[in-house]
Parts: structure tokens; sequence; C-alpha cells
């Protein structure tokens, strides 16, 4: 489910009011960790965190007017997904990801290629959620980008 909202307040403003409150809490931890640099938008209807092209003029391969995109996090109609770009070009974040989850939550982990999907409300990680969103600088995530999937 794409949102029309232009702004990430605005797209929390339009949730359910269980899902106001979660997913207010995932963003606030991710912004409270990732490393300067990044930039909060609205991307594919979702809130994003991406590089801008003040830092990464090239923008996204798949569509370069978009600035490079590393997180998004959204309201889907059966979970929350969290989308990390990081863990799907670099092998050993996936791997430590996967391998701390247990430590967080009492559920199995629900995961796609770079999607995490929380289905349980009150069972999301947000401690692990912002050690994974500090675990990379902008510049970490270019150097990797370019090398997965710039060709």
């Amino acid at each position: 489910m794409q949102s029309k909202a232009e702004s990430p307040k605005a797209y929390i403003e339009q949730l359910p009011e269980d899902r106001k409150s979660a997913i207010s809490k995932v963003r606030s931890v991710i912004l409270e960790n990732m490393p300067n640099g990044f930039e909060e938008v609205m991307s594919y209807g979702m809130i994003g965190f991406v590089v801008p092209h003040s830092i990464y003029p090239s923008g996204y391969h798949c569509t370069p007017d978009l600035p490079l995109p590393f997180m998004s996090l959204a309201s889907q109609k059966n979970f929350i997904a969290l989308y990390h770009m990081g863990m799907y070009a670099d092998k050993a974040t996936l791997e430590w990801f996967v391998s701390e989850y247990p430590n967080h939550c009492k559920r199995k982990l629900d995961m796609g290629k770079s999607c995490v999907r929380f289905k349980y409300l009150d069972d999301i990680p947000f401690d692990l959620i912002g050690q994974l969103a500090s675990k990379m600088t902008p510049q970490q995530w270019i150097e990797l980008y370019e090398s997965a999937f710039r060709k």
C-alpha cells in the first residue's frame, strides 16, 4: 500500500491508532541512531531515509532523479515493514542482524531480501533497529552500493 502523504508526519497521521504509535517509535529510533548525512523523505509511498543528491549526485541507478535509498518504513496491511538496503547488499550486516534478532524478539524472524516484517506490534525490537540504523554512514553505504549495484 503506497501512501500519497507528502511528509512523514502526514503519513503517520493517516495511520490507524495502533500503527501510529509503533511507526512513530520506530521512526524516532531510526532518527536518533542514524549517522549524520542521511535525510528523511517520502519515497515510494513510504517514509524513506536516503543519501541526498547533495552528497551523492548520481542518485538511485534505477531512477537517478531520486536520492539513493537506504532504509524505508511502511505500514502494510498485515504488518509494519522495515527495509534496509545495507542488509541486502552486505552479507556481514545481514548475518549480524539475523544472529542478533532472537536476542531481542520472542517470535521468529519474518524477513525477505531487504524487508523485515513485524506482524506483532508488541514484539518490535526497537533497540536492535537502532543498532541497525547506526551501522553504516552515508559514505560507507555509497561505497557498498557502488560495489554491489553500479556496474
